[in-house]
């Protein structure tokens, strides 16, 4: 199965569209979409939903989300994996990464897995 993205609310929609110039097929959606969680949504209610959605967050957040991503886990919730915003990030930079994580790997390989991006 092809990676699924979900990104985090606080990223700017122009990465979504960066993202599809690559590939227009590519599933990603930002929270706040119509088939997204809404904006707003508790980190762990967002884990839930990339849980059963099975989609790869995307996310900056490096503050709250660790710790929503440990008390998950310790309730036997599991993740298609975390995708951390190196700081300083460009948005073609992100874009570019995000796309090679498309093409060059399955979503299996991801659960339970984090990645800094940029490479």
């Amino acid at each position: 199965m092809k990676v699924r993205f979900l990104l985090d609310e606080n990223l700017s929609p122009r990465l979504k569209l960066a993202l599809r110039r690559y590939d227009d097929t590519i599933d990603v959606v930002r929270v706040g979409d119509k088939e997204a969680p809404s904006l707003g949504m508790s980190d762990s209610e967002v884990l839930c939903y990339l849980e059963i959605s099975q989609r790869m967050l995307v996310t900056d957040n490096r503050s709250s989300m660790p710790g929503h991503i440990d008390e998950h886990r310790g309730r036997g919730g599991r993740h298609w994996g975390v995708a951390w915003i190196r700081p300083g990030s460009r948005l073609g930079q992100l874009a570019a990464t995000l796309y090679l994580t498309w093409t060059a790997s399955e979503a299996e390989e991801w659960r339970d897995q984090t990645l800094w991006i940029p490479f």
